[in-house]
């Protein structure tokens, strides 16, 4: 990889990095903390989440949230503290997992459908809208293993990663919120999407687990750019001054060593021609 240089190493598994008031803000998975990075690879924890943070971001009124994967939660980090936003117990089957906000504050959430943690079988699961009254509904089912998800069309077009199943769905966004017209954004073949960001021009990166690929993609399948690590790729962002600045998350190391003690991810950061949406 020559085009990418190293923001900063030695993590356990990061996700989701966001782009926000010039930091790079990311969940480590099995360090159990969220940090923010400066461009000078200087890092801050700014939450411990024992449950395991994943999906994290800002409401539109600039509030952060985090999931905490294990306990079915999402929380508001306030002052390096946290406290529970939404409770999505006795509606998931899994772990939560990702999301995407909309302009509304509407947030769009998915889980694993079944217990990974313990070989189970995987399992269609659902989609949930957590609104900003914090009441929680089902938006879609029959969703595969969801993750890295994004908002497109002036909001009219949530875009999710299907990761086992190796494809990127869509659905209209109705005025209200509500979901229809599930579709094929992409079909990526053998490449398994996991984290998701998307550009000005309605592309879309995703980190591809299983082939260690950060790949645009827009919609139909076409993909016009990619790069490429040892490894697994993980999740990415667009930020930096000109929003032109796509940092990368990988684990780079065997499969075997994740949710390990391990300290193999790393964040990478490359310029494109797109910047962010």
């Amino acid at each position: 990889m020559t085009d990418a240089k190293l923001l900063a190493g030695d993590f356990k598994f990061l996700e989701a990095p966001k782009w926000r008031d010039d930091r790079l803000w990311v969940s480590d998975v099995f360090d159990e903390k969220v940090f923010s990075v400066g461009l000078d690879g200087s890092r801050e924890v700014v939450a411990v989440v024992p449950g395991r943070p994943a999906g994290q971001d800002f409401l539109p009124d600039g509030r952060h949230v985090v999931i905490s994967g294990k306990d079915g939660t999402i929380l508001e980090v306030k002052n390096g503290t946290t406290e529970v936003y939404a409770d999505l117990n006795g509606l998931r089957k899994g772990n939560l997992n990702d999301f995407a906000i909309d302009a509304q504050g509407r947030i769009y959430v998915g889980d694993f459908g079944y217990d990974y943690d313990s070989g189970e079988e995987p399992a269609p699961t659902k989609l949930f809208r957590v609104d900003l009254d914090k009441t929680v509904s089902i938006a879609a089912e029959g969703v595969n293993f969801p993750n890295g998800s994004v908002i497109l069309n002036d909001g009219q077009l949530l875009v999710v990663n299907e990761t086992w199943e190796a494809q990127i769905v869509a659905y209209d966004i109705a005025a209200d919120g509500t979901l229809s017209n599930r579709r094929i954004f992409a079909d990526l073949a053998s490449s398994q999407p996991d984290g998701m960001c998307a550009d000005a021009e309605g592309g879309v990166w995703v980190g591809c687990f299983n082939t260690g690929e950060f790949l645009r993609v827009l919609d139909g399948g076409e993909i016009t750019d990619r790069f490429q690590f040892d490894g697994r790729a993980i999740s990415c962002t667009l930020g930096g001054k000109d929003g032109k600045m796509l940092f990368m998350t990988v684990f780079e190391g065997p499969v075997e060593e994740i949710a390990t003690d391990a300290r193999k991810s790393a964040i990478y950061m490359a310029q494109v021609k797109v910047a962010g949406a």
